[in-house]
C-alpha cells in the first residue's frame, strides 16, 4: 500500500486547461487545441505541468491499469495476454472476443453473465467487416469486454454476488475504488457511470500519473509490476493492430501507455518517469504528438518518437499542415506556451 491516508480529494471545477497543441496550415494557425498536461520525474516529483493538473477530472479507460491492479489485489489469477485483455480498450478483433471467452469460461461463466452495453467493435476496420456480415453488437465485441469478464470472474472468486457488480455498493467496486484512492495517492473526487456501465472515478491528472508511475515501477511479482509486465508484452491485446498506443510501446523499450475516450492518455518508463495528457475536446488527433511531445520532455529520445510527431493538413491532396504541440512543450524549449 502506498499511502494509509490519501490526500483531499481533487477539487470539482472548470479545468483551467491551456493551449497544447495548434493546427497550423500554410504557416498560420487555424486552430488551437486546449488541455492540460503533466510529466513526473522518476522521483515522482512534478517537473514539467501545463494548464490544470489539479482538477477533478473523468480518466475513462487510461484508468483501466489500476483497476486490473486492483482485481490482482482481490485474488484474480489472470497473467500474460488475457491480464492485457482485463486493462484493455480493445478493438474488437477476434483474439478479443476469443480471449474474453476464456476468461469466462476460466470463471464458469457466459456472455450472458456480461453487464457491458452490446456494441459494435472499436476499429473501424473489423465493424465495417461486421457490418457487411450482418453481425449486431454484442457485449463481447463492445472494447471493455475483458474488463468484465475479469470483474465477473474476481467476484465469483471472492464469493460475491454476479448480478450487480457494476453498483458502485458492490464489493468488487469497493474494492477497485480503494486501489483507485491508494496508487493516485488521493480521494475520489465523484463517482459516475462509464461509457461501458462500470463505476468511474475522478481524479486529477496529476493523480493519474501518480498511480501509473508507480505501477511500471513497483517491485518484480507484484500485482503492480504483473499488470504492467503483461500490457507491454502484448500491447495489441491491451488495444488492438494499428492502435496508436500499441505502437507507442514498441516504439519505447519498457514504455506502458493507455488511452482513455475524451482525449486521455497516461504512458510511464520503468524508472517511473510518467506523463499524463487531456485534451480538452477530447480529440485524437491532438492527444497522440501531445503525449508524444510530453514524452520527449521526460526525456525518451525524440528519434523514437517520430511516428507520432502530429496528424497532417492536407489542402488539395497534398500536405499543407500540421497538429503541433505548443512550443513550450518541445523538450529544449524555454519558450513561454502560446
Amino acid at each position: 500500500m502506498y499511502s494509509s491516508s490519501p490526500a483531499d480529494a481533487p477539487i470539482v471545477r472548470e479545468p483551467l486547461h491551456a493551449p497544447v497543441a495548434h493546427l497550423v496550415r500554410g504557416g498560420v494557425v487555424e486552430g488551437i487545441h486546449y488541455g492540460s498536461v503533466v510529466v513526473l520525474g522518476a522521483d515522482g516529483e512534478v517537473q514539467f505541468q501545463l494548464g490544470d493538473i489539479e482538477a477533478a477530472f473523468y480518466p475513462r479507460s487510461a484508468l483501466k491499469p489500476v483497476q486490473a491492479v486492483a482485481m490482482l489485489r482481490a485474488g484474480l489469477p489472470l497473467a500474460g495476454d488475457l491480464l492485457s485483455l482485463a486493462a484493455a480498450s480493445h478493438s474488437g478483433e477476434e483474439r478479443h472476443l476469443a480471449g474474453t471467452r476464456r476468461i469466462l469460461d476460466l470463471a464458469g461463466l457466459t456472455e450472458s453473465d456480461l453487464r457491458n452495453v452490446p456494441d459494435m467493435p472499436y476499429d473501424p476496420a473489423v465493424r465495417d467487416t461486421w457490418i457487411r456480415e450482418g453481425r449486431q453488437p454484442s457485449r463481447l465485441a463492445q472494447n471493455c469486454s475483458g474488463k468484465h469478464a475479469a470483474m465477473l470472474w474476481t467476484s465469483r472468486l471472492n464469493g460475491w454476488s454476479l448480478d450487480d457488480y457494476l453498483d458502485p455498493a458492490h464489493p468488487l467496486q469497493q474494492a477497485i475504488a480503494e486501489i483507485v484512492e491508494d496508487l493516485t495517492g488521493q480521494r475520489i473526487a465523484r463517482t459516475t457511470v462509464d461509457g461501458c456501465g462500470a463505476p468511474l472515478f475522478s481524479i486529477s491528472l496529476h493523480g493519474l500519473a501518480r498511480a501509473v508511475s508507480r505501477i511500471v515501477a513497483a517491485a518484480p511479482g507484484t500485482p503492480e509490476a504483473r499488470v504492467a509486465d503483461a500490457m507491454r508484452e502484448d500491447a495489441e491485446m491491451a488495444s488492438g493492430a494499428g492502435r496508436d498506443v500499441a505502437a507507442l510501446m514498441r516504439a519505447v523499450p519498457g514504455l506502458l501507455a493507455k488511452d482513455g475516450f475524451e482525449g486521455v492518455e497516461v504512458a510511464a518508463l520503468p524508472d517511473g518517469r510518467a506523463v499524463a495528457v487531456k485534451i480538452a475536446d477530447g480529440a485524437n488527433r491532438a492527444r497522440v504528438p501531445v503525449a508524444a511531445a510530453a514524452l520527449a520532455r521526460a526525456g525518451v529520445d525524440p528519434e523514437l518518437l517520430g511516428g507520432f510527431a502530429g496528424e497532417a493538413l492536407l489542402g488539395g491532396g497534398r500536405e499543407v499542415g500540421r497538429v503541433r504541440p505548443v512550443r513550450c512543450l518541445e523538450p529544449v524549449s524555454v519558450s513561454a506556451c502560446a
